[in-house]
């Protein structure tokens, strides 16, 4: 298996949550953030990312509405 790159990851990772210990350990993100039914700060843009809601129904919400424009 090869090791993480949780240096390089910090790079991409767009989280704003400043005390986050899974900052950049992108498995142990996934698997916290899908336990609790939302998705990473990954998946979501920015600006929308800075408001914690990171709801599956948000995803959505916000990638449906591109999907129209």
């Amino acid at each position: 298996m090869e090791k993480c790159k949780s240096e390089e990851n910090k790079n991409y990772c767009n989280c704003s949550y400043e005390p986050c210990e899974r900052k950049g350990i992108c498995c142990e993100c996934i698997k916290y953030h899908l336990r609790l039914n939302e998705f990473p700060a990954c998946f979501f843009p920015s600006d929308v990312e800075k408001t914690y809601d990171r709801s599956i129904e948000k995803f959505i919400e916000i990638y449906q509405d591109k999907k129209k424009q």
